[in-house]
């Protein structure tokens, strides 16, 4: 993370990132045939064409009026709405009336279309979409079309999935589809253009055309020129019909706004003056949002400001204004509410949202919702719960038992459906179970059966992970190793994914390789020294060469680098070529001044190494182990003469744990977490840039294992080596052996 943090997108969590978002499809809570759409009924009678006394009626056996007043039967009715007579009857009528003609059964056969995928609560699949478009070759929107037709033609159509590009589509189905998009938005163009006494631009129609231009993009329509030129020109018109959106057209404006900036739309002045028209709308009809509204409203919140949209104060009010309504009505939310609103408030504290009173209440709401409706949350609602968890928690929300209870619902949930996640929602789950295990979450047995069965399915789907999953998963998993044991399943998922990193080296954005670079060094031995220059190698120069990353981001690569210097140090080899992206990151860094002890000695550790002067000093707390203190008085008893200094800081340094100052000797004994995994052998990163730092500075370093101060005839080596490196006179020496029974008898004495 995550973004990470850790990545969510679609309608999941992306961490980093990230990116997952709710439901588009805002339920209506006014009676009429659109569930998600904003077209109100209305009970205009049928006009006559210009010049005619006749109402244009389809020929065929089921006219789509027809159809618009039935029960229907899906199979029957999908044959019915394919008829030739009833989309021939359609060319007729237009092609009779010409320029007379305002395209309203167009816009009734459209919204049968949507009716009957309502009705089958899905959107159309390929094989009824490549029939159905085959049958509307001929079905042309003109200018001469009213606005209401319009707009009902191509919202529907886009709400059934008419428009949504599927694999391995026929050309010909590709090619009617995009015609029929071009005359649609061709004709909405010029309607916007027109002066506006010749045009009949409504508020729904706005929110209608908005909605559905965000729909097509989020269903995978590329951002052609014409949609950019349909937005461009359709967000002008958000201003003159503000007084007119109901509450269920604001909501989904913003969220057509949020997912359009979401899939690259510009932050133009007209987009910005529409958001300032709409967040004080938000504020003003607050009491009259549903609960899946309020979901939308929050999520394009979430989502503008994650995508760069200042927190200004008439958002942060609408934001304010909307939380207690999530409270109130918490009994009315379903699980994907739950979870997408979860989402949202973990995203914009992220970004900066104030951790009000009414904040933290609503969060305790929410997670009070979890649990009992366990059974109900499906897999990419458990990744975003689990990620939306870890981020509130790592943004400062207290670890309440509510919060415990609905993690420990969830755990179960994962194991069962674990066949059910994508390389993304396992990317977003291991990040999340770190990042909570990082923060203080138990690692109960049913984390840990979770942790495996997740590693499991890296290793059976590491050819489809991108560098954005990749960099993730190996952060979650150095946290996980810093946290715990290590685990079989993790030498695999490790072992996998690095053998990625460089196949796909041109797509990793840079926060990726910041993160890709700090958890292969942290990793230290584990990975060997050729496999951790290759990714340098291939990595570090595109961090050097992008001037926009942030300062966490230049730490956490300028740590890396100094990690893979002291490796190749250690191991003798020539470090001269990353020594210079070592002193251009510090370079970016020395003007500031970090307030937190990790970052201030990653500093000094970089100003040691390149021999500057530090911008900062460091305040290290120190520790003294009973294994230090030990050995220390056994070193002392076995030569009484020698000088021993303790937790000394050399050179703005780390403390070291022993320092003999009159032999430039540092004695440091080793916990298990100097090592990965705890083993005593494998030692991590942080370990080998320290004693490569000491020799580099001019100091012989020995390293203890603190396994082997459990027993004096361990300890007895060490001992001996030491007399050795300092020259001690023989006459002098007591023997090892006798001076630790000595010593443990004074101890147990």
């Amino acid at each position: 993370m995550h973004r990470t943090s850790a990545g969510i997108s679609g309608k999941h969590a992306r961490s980093g990132n990230d990116d997952n978002q709710p439901d588009n499809r805002t339920a209506s809570a006014r009676r009429g045939r659109y569930r998600q759409c904003t077209v109100r009924h209305r009970n205009n009678p049928p006009r006559p064409a210009p010049g005619h006394n006749e109402f244009y009626h389809s020929p065929g056996a089921c006219p789509p009026q027809n159809l618009q007043r039935r029960s229907v039967n899906l199979a029957q009715d999908f044959n019915a709405l394919i008829k030739q007579e009833i989309v021939g009857g359609l060319v007729s009528k237009s092609y009779r009336f010409g320029d007379r003609y305002d395209g309203r059964d167009h816009g009734l056969y459209a919204s049968s279309i949507k009716k009957y995928t309502s009705a089958a609560k899905r959107p159309l699949n390929r094989a009824e979409q490549s029939q159905l478009i085959c049958s509307l070759k001929n079905f042309t929107a003109t200018r001469s079309w009213n606005w209401r037709s319009l707009t009902t033609t191509l919202h529907s159509f886009t709400s059934a999935g008419v428009f949504t590009p599927h694999k391995l589509m026929d050309e010909s189905v590709k090619r009617t589809q995009a015609a029929l998009m071009t005359t649609l938005l061709d004709a909405i163009i010029f309607k916007c253009n027109q002066k506006p006494h010749a045009r009949d631009i409504d508020a729904q129609g706005v929110a209608n055309l908005l909605w559905a231009i965000a729909k097509l993009l989020d269903n995978g329509q590329e951002r052609t020129p014409q949609l950019k030129e349909a937005v461009a020109v359709l967000l002008p018109q958000v201003n003159p019909e503000k007084a007119n959106f109901n509450p269920q057209e604001i909501a989904n404006l913003l969220w057509a706004m949020a997912k359009l900036v979401d899939k690259g739309q510009e932050r133009t002045p007209e987009l910005k003056e529409a958001m300032a028209v709409l967040l004080p709308l938000v504020n003003a009809q607050k009491n009259q949002f549903i609960p899946q509204a309020i979901v939308n409203l929050l999520w394009a919140m979430a989502k503008l400001v994650d995508n760069g949209q200042e927190q200004t104060p008439e958002l942060s009010k609408a934001v304010a204004t909307l939380l207690p309504h999530v409270n109130a009505q918490k009994a009315n939310f379903k699980p994907q509410e739950i979870t997408n609103l979860l989402w949202v408030v973990a995203k914009l504290v992220d970004n900066g949202q104030e951790r009000t009173p009414g904040l933290k209440e609503t969060v305790a709401t929410l997670l009070s919702q979890v649990s009992p409706q366990k059974d109900r949350f499906i897999p990419l609602h458990i990744v975003n719960l689990l990620w939306a968890m870890a981020k509130l928690e790592d943004n400062g929300l207290e670890r309440t038992p509510v919060l415990n209870e609905a993690v420990a619902a969830l755990l179960p949930h994962i194991n069962g459906q674990k066949d059910q996640f994508n390389t993304q929602g396992i990317a977003n789950l291991l990040w999340a179970m770190a990042k909570l295990v990082d923060n203080g979450q138990e690692q109960t047995p049913e984390l840990n059966e979770t942790v495996v069965a997740l590693l499991s399915l890296v290793n059976s789907l590491k050819d489809q992970f991108i560098p954005q999953h990749i960099a993730n998963l190996l952060w979650a998993m150095v946290k996980l190793v810093d946290n715990g044991e290590w685990i079989p399943e993790l030498n695999e998922a490790v072992a996998a994914l690095l053998r990625h990193v460089n196949t796909q080296k041109a797509n990793f954005k840079p926060k990726e390789i910041a993160n890709l670079l700090w958890a292969t060094a942290k990793l230290g031995e584990f990975v060997e020294l050729n496999v951790v220059t290759s990714v340098f190698e291939s990595h570090v120069y595109r961090i050097s060469e992008h001037s926009q990353l942030l300062q966490q981001d230049i730490l956490m690569s300028l740590w890396g680098v100094m990690v893979c210097c002291a490796r190749l140090s250690l191991d003798s080899n020539n470090n001269n070529w990353i020594e210079k992206h070592m002193d251009d990151l510090f370079t970016r860094l020395e003007y500031t001044s970090p307030d937190n002890e990790e970052d201030q000695s990653i500093m000094a550790m970089a100003a040691s190494w390149l021999g500057r002067a530090c911008p900062v000093v460091p305040h290290y707390p120190t520790t003294r182990s009973k294994p230090q203190a030990d050995f220390r008085n056994q070193l002392q008893s076995c030569i009484p003469s020698l000088q021993i200094e303790e937790e000394k800081s050399l050179n703005s340094l780390p403390p070291v744990d022993l320092l003999l100052p009159d032999h430039n000797m540092v004695i440091e004994v080793q916990g298990p977490s100097h090592y990965v995994g705890g083993d005593f052998h494998t030692r991590n990163g942080s370990t080998l840039l320290k004693i490569a730092l000491l020799q580099k500075a001019g100091f012989e370093v020995i390293e203890i294992p603190v396994n082997r101060l459990w027993h004096q005839d361990l300890m007895k080596p060490y001992i001996d080596q030491i007399k050795t490196r300092i020259g001690f006179p023989p006459q002098e020496q007591m023997s090892s052996s006798h001076c630790l029974e000595t010593v443990v008898k004074v101890t147990d004495h």
